[in-house]
C-alpha cells in the first residue's frame, strides 16, 4: 500500500504542503525526512510516540527518517502550544537529556538497517556555532516581521506575552530543515499540527536561500493531528503524571495499565495511530468490541502491543502477569520486583523484619484505625494477607509471608491494598 494511503486511512494526516506533488516525491523517490524531539526533559512519553511511529512507518516504506535532536532549540524553548515561557535549562542539563533521548530512539527506529537506516542527528552541532552577526545578516534579513507575527505559534502568544527568545525559535527551526536539505538532501518535514507554521517557514528560507542558478528546491511538510481523547482529558496524562518511556519514571507495567485502561471510544483510533496492525486485523477488533466488548479484545491487543515495542517482550510478559495477579489475588506467584511495579503507588508502610500480630500490624501500619477496628476487620473476613483471608485473631506475620524476604501485601475490603516494606 501507498504510505500516503496508509496514513491517510489511519486518520493520521492533518495537513501537507502539496498534496500532488508529496505524493509523487515519495512514489518516486527514497526520501529522507525528518521531525524534531526538543530534549526538555530526561525521557521521551507516549506524546512523542506517534512521531516517531511517523518515521518508522516511513523507514519502513523504505525512506530515510531522521531523528533531529533539539540540543541547540531546547536550550531556547518553543512556543508553540503553549500560553507561558518555558523554564530554560543549563546546557549541561540539555546535553544530558539529549543523550538519554537519543538512546530511547534507537530502540524504536532501526538505525542498522541499511541505506534507509535511520540517523540521529542533533542542532546544537550546527546552531551553537553560529555568531548573532551570522544569524541576523544571513537567516534573519529572510525572516519579516509580519510574517512571524502571522504564524500562529507567534500570535495565539502575543497577547499573554512572548520572549524575543522564543519569538526567535521559529527560525532556528527553520535553520535545521535548510541544514538538513543541504546536508542530507532531506526534503520533508513532519510534526504535530502544532509546528505548521515552523515548518512552512523552513520550507520558505530553504526556497528564499536558493541561488538563481539552482533548480527550485522541492522540499514538503506534513503534519499529524492533535491526539484528543473522548473524555475531554489530555492523552498520556494519568492521576500520577505524564507516561513517561523510560521504564524508570513509568512501570512496563504501569505503560501497560494505561493502554489497557483506554476508553472504549478511542481504542480503535488509538490501534490505528499507533500500532501497525493491518488493516483486516483491526476489522476484526471492532466487530469483537461492538459484539463482545466485555472481553475488552482490542484493549488488551493495544496493550501488548504497545509495551512490547516500548519495552520489549520480557517487560510486556511481566506486566501481564502482575495483572494477572492482581486479578485474580494470586499475590504469592509475583516476585519482587513484580511487587515494586504492581503496588508502586499504594500506600505503604516500613518496618523491622520481626514477626508480628495481625492485629497490632493493621494499627500500627494504619490500615484499621484501632485495635477494635483491626479485630472487626479480622473477624468479618475483610484482610486478606498476599491474596488470602486471614480470620484468626492470633495470626502471626513472619518471614513465611514475606515475599522475596522483603515484602507483605495486605488488602483491606475489596480495593484497598497496602503495602509493607520490611527493612
Amino acid at each position: 500500500m501507498d504510505i500516503l494511503q496508509d496514513l491517510q486511512e489511519r486518520g493520521l494526516i492533518h495537513q501537507t504542503t502539496d498534496d500532488t506533488g508529496i505524493k509523487k516525491h515519495l512514489q518516486e523517490n527514497v526520501v529522507t525526512l525528518y521531525c524534531g524531539f526538543d530534549p526538555t526533559a530526561d525521557s521521551l512519553h507516549i506524546g512523542h510516540l506517534l512521531p516517531v511511529l511517523m518515521l518508522k512507518r516511513f523507514q519502513r516504506a523504505g525512506h530515510r527518517p531522521i531523528a533531529l535532536i533539539g540540543g541547540g532549540t531546547g536550550l531556547i524553548g518553543d512556543p508553540s502550544g503553549r500560553s507561558t515561557e518555558r523554564a530554560l535549562n543549563e546546557t549541561d542539563v540539555v546535553k544530558g537529556f539529549s543523550e538519554k533521548i537519543e538512546a530511547q530512539l534507537a530502540k524504536l527506529l532501526d538505525f542498522e538497517q541499511g541505506e534507509n537506516a535511520a540517523v540521529a542527528r542533533n542542532n546544537f552541532e550546527w546552531l551553537s556555532k553560529m555568531t548573532i552577526i551570522d544569524f541576523l545578516r544571513d537567516t534573519g534579513k529572510h525572516f519579516g516581521i509580519n510574517y512571524m507575527l502571522a504564524k500562529e505559534s507567534v500570535e495565539s502568544r502575543i497577547q499573554h506575552g512572548i520572549s524575543f527568545t522564543e519569538f526567535s525559535y521559529m527560525i532556528l527551526q527553520s535553520l535545521d530543515f535548510q541544514n538538513l536539505y543541504e546536508k542530507e538532501n532531506c526534503t520533508l518535514q513532519i510534526g504535530g499540527s502544532d509546528q505548521w507554521g515552523n515548518i512552512t517557514a523552513g520550507m520558505e528560507l530553504i526556497r528564499r536561500t536558493r541561488s538563481e542558478q539552482e533548480e527550485e528546491a522541492k522540499v514538503y511538510g506534513l503534519t499529524m493531528p492533535l491526539i484528543t481523547k473522548a473524555d475531554g482529558t489530555k492523552f498520556g496524562k494519568t492521576a500520577g503524571g505524564a507516561i513517561w518511556l523510560d521504564p524508570e519514571k513509568t512501570s512496563p507495567y504501569e505503560f501497560y495499565q494505561f493502554w489497557i485502561n483506554t476508553d472504549d471510544r478511542d481504542v480503535l483510533k488509538f490501534i490505528n495511530y499507533f500500532t501497525f496492525l493491518d488493516k483486516n486485523e483491526v476489522s476484526g477488533l471492532e466487530q469483537e468490541l461492538q459484539t463482545a466488548p466485555e472481553k475488552r479484545t482490542a484493549h488488551t491487543r493495544l496493550a501488548e502491543e504497545m509495551t512490547e515495542m516500548v519495552h520489549g517482550r520480557e517487560a510486556l510478559e511481566e506486566a501481564k502477569r502482575i495483572s494477572s495477579a492482581l486479578f485474580s489475588g494470586d499475590i504469592k506467584s509475583l516476585n519482587g520486583t513484580e511487587i515494586e511495579q504492581g503496588f508502586k503507588d499504594v500506600p505503604s508502610y516500613h518496618k523491622q523484619k520481626e514477626d508480628a500480630n495481625i492485629v497490632e500490624l493493621l494499627v500500627e501500619a494504619g490500615i484499621s484505625s484501632s485495635k477494635r477496628q483491626a479485630r472487626e476487620d479480622v473477624k468479618n473476613g475483610a484482610i486478606y494477607i498476599n491474596g488470602e483471608r486471614h480470620q484468626e485473631l492470633d495470626k502471626m506475620i513472619g518471614s513465611e509471608e514475606r515475599i522475596d524476604d522483603k515484602f507483605t501485601i495486605i488488602r483491606r475490603g475489596k480495593k484497598k491494598y497496602f503495602l509493607i516494606r520490611f527493612e
